[in-house]
Order: structure tokens, then sequence, then C-alpha cells
């Protein structure tokens, strides 16, 4: 299936569906990170945005992994 086409394919996705694939790309996504991929530079920039928000600010932070695990939990 090429990438066009599973585009096409997303709106006729159930809300479920559509969420397993997120969870799945973002699983991929942070294999990458690990293996030693680094970020787009547009992903670096929203980094470096979001980190000098945390820094001014830094109670309404979450580490990732605990955010990524509640929305896994929340999918049992």
């Amino acid at each position: 299936m090429s990438k066009s086409q599973i585009l096409e394919e997303l709106p006729r996705l159930t809300a479920n569906d559509r969420s397993q694939l997120f969870a799945r790309i973002a699983e991929l996504h942070e294999a990458d990170l690990l293996d030693g991929g680094a970020p787009t530079p547009a992903e670096r920039q929203a980094l470096d945005e979001a980190l000098t928000e945390f820094e001014r600010d830094p109670s309404p932070g979450e580490p990732w992994r605990k955010v990524f695990s509640k929305i896994r939990a929340s999918r049992r």
C-alpha cells in the first residue's frame, strides 16, 4: 500500500484504529530516535520551544515516558 493510499484511507478508519496507528507510529519514531536517529529541524525547533517554556514554568510538565504510559494504560 502506498503512502497516498494510506493517507486516503485514514479518514475511513475508526477512532480506535487511528489511535492504534498513532501509537504504533510513535513507537517506531521513538525506536528510530533511540537507535541514533536525530530529530528533524522542525522537531528540534519544537523541542527547543517546549524546553524554553518548561524552563520558564516546570510545574505543568510530566516526563514523556509517564505520559506515554498513561496513554497506553487508558487504551487497555
